[in-house]
């Protein structure tokens, strides 16, 4: 049985290789998963490697079925691997408590998922705040902080408008927004324009690339759309490897060591990025 492959594919847009002396804000070390079905083991990633830095945009493209999902709930400590470790700013997370996951969720990672689960009832303004508040912002510093991501995403007309008075794009901007809200050092998005028309799509995406350029987010984006994916700094593909599911990427580091341990750091200062 081998393991997957690393192959070095070409860059989208411009020179994707991070300076030597920076380490990948997002390192996804010989991840293994599998699942049981009655008497059958399914092999869904084995062996895959994956390496981010701060802004970088990575399209991850593979077909319905094939573990991109799976991929990016282990990225975002939403789900454990069977084999490997994921490296959150060199942290190596398969042996943190639940608690401390939990904390690195909270504070390092956002995610974006195809439909925009919003409040139903509540304003798109009231969306980005809640995350805020339970982070520990004050109504009044997570308001402010709200308006300007709303605002810088197209959407100062629209703060006190419910999702269902808003566009398909437009509640997909405000999940943009209420997910780098807590000023996250890594975005996850699974196919966010996936249910949105080829001119929405654009409109969310740009939104999207804008952030990464302002911020610094590391960015990956699960899609079908090989537009999009085209546009991107990288384009990570899974590959099926002998009946089971790797990822073909970029080189990481020389001999595959993982980055070196340290210990857990403290809760970074709120609100350090300036996005607005």
């Amino acid at each position: 049985m081998s393991d997957a492959i690393l192959n070095k594919e070409k860059s989208a847009v411009g020179q994707t290789a991070a300076p030597p002396q920076q380490a990948p804000i997002l390192f996804l070390h010989a991840i293994d998963r599998h699942y049981r079905q009655g008497d059958v083991t399914l092999h869904i990633l084995k062996g895959a490697e994956l390496a981010v830095w701060p802004g970088q945009a990575v399209a991850l493209v593979a077909p319905s079925g094939a573990g991109k999902s799976t991929l990016l709930h282990i990225a975002g400590l939403l789900e454990h691997p069977d084999g490997g470790d994921v490296y959150v700013d060199q942290i190596a997370t398969s042996a943190l408590s639940d608690a401390e996951r939990t904390r690195i969720r909270r504070t390092e990672i956002g995610f974006i998922y195809q439909f925009h689960h919003l409040l139903m009832e509540f304003s798109a303004m009231e969306n980005v705040i809640m995350p805020q508040m339970v982070r520990g912002l004050s109504r009044a510093e997570a308001t402010k902080r709200a308006t300007d991501l709303l605002g810088y995403l197209g959407l100062k007309e629209r703060l006190t408008h419910r999702p269902a008075e808003l566009s398909g794009g437009e509640q997909q901007r405000v999940a943009i927004a209420r997910a780098v809200a807590n000023a996250p050092r890594i975005l996850l998005a699974d196919e966010p324009t996936g249910n949105l028309d080829p001119k929405t799509s654009e409109h969310v995406f740009g939104a999207l690339t804008q952030l990464v350029e302002a911020s610094g987010l590391a960015v990956v984006v699960a899609t079908h759309n090989m537009d999009i994916a085209a546009r991107m700094h990288r384009r990570v593909t899974l590959r099926r490897l002998g009946g089971r599911v790797g990822i073909t990427s970029l080189p990481l580091f020389a001999g595959g060591a993982p980055p070196p341990l340290v210990r857990l750091p403290k809760l970074s200062p709120l609100l350090t990025k300036n996005i607005s």
